[in-house]
């Protein structure tokens, strides 16, 4: 069983070594569904909801992937590869400032209207309402991840440490809202 698990490890490295863009794109949309699935099952959703789940896996192979194998690239030529304490902390700031507020506003874009299917209106309070305190956790969290990331992974796995982390995130974010309805429903 090992020897299988290392080819299918070296197989996945060939095909991030030859299609870094279509291989992460096609890893973040597989961590989308696994992340979706383990918080669906864990948020006591009896069946699956495919619709979700799909939609989902779109998000994260359609603009997750991509978005951040360029994000990455960029970063780098803009601070020419460097991964000093000064450099890296750099990049954190300019990926906190940039990117994660506009990923998040864009998820919960997503969400709201594509995911739920709600009115703009409707989507556009919630977000009113949400997004200050769902950028100041991200704030709280994903920083350190960012560190870790440019300091330490390399460019090729940069995407898919983050995509990893995100999994983990998405699954705690969902419990999180899960016993913050459970506790206002007491």
């Amino acid at each position: 069983m090992g020897s299988v698990a290392k080819k299918g490890l070296q197989q996945y490295l060939l095909q991030l070594q030859r299609h870094p863009l279509r291989t992460k794109a096609i890893t973040a949309g597989v961590l989308s569904a696994i992340s979706d699935l383990v918080a669906q099952k864990l948020s006591g959703i009896q069946r699956i909801q495919l619709r979700r789940l799909l939609l989902k896996v779109l998000f994260g192979f359609a603009y997750l992937g991509p978005f951040g194998h360029f994000l990455h690239i960029l970063l780098d030529k803009i601070f020419k590869g460097r991964k000093d304490s000064k450099t890296v902390a750099k990049k954190v700031v300019l990926e906190q400032l940039t990117s994660s507020p506009w990923n998040n506003l864009l998820f919960m874009i997503f969400y709201g209207v594509i995911v739920e299917g709600r009115p703009w209106m409707q989507v556009k309070t919630k977000i009113k309402q949400e997004y200050p305190t769902v950028q100041y956790t991200a704030w709280t969290f994903w920083p350190v991840v960012g560190w870790i990331n440019h300091q330490y992974v390399p460019l090729q796995f940069r995407v898919i440490f983050h995509s990893v982390v995100a999994c983990c995130w998405g699954i705690f974010l969902n419990l999180r809202a899960r016993t913050m309805v459970l506790t206002k429903a007491k």
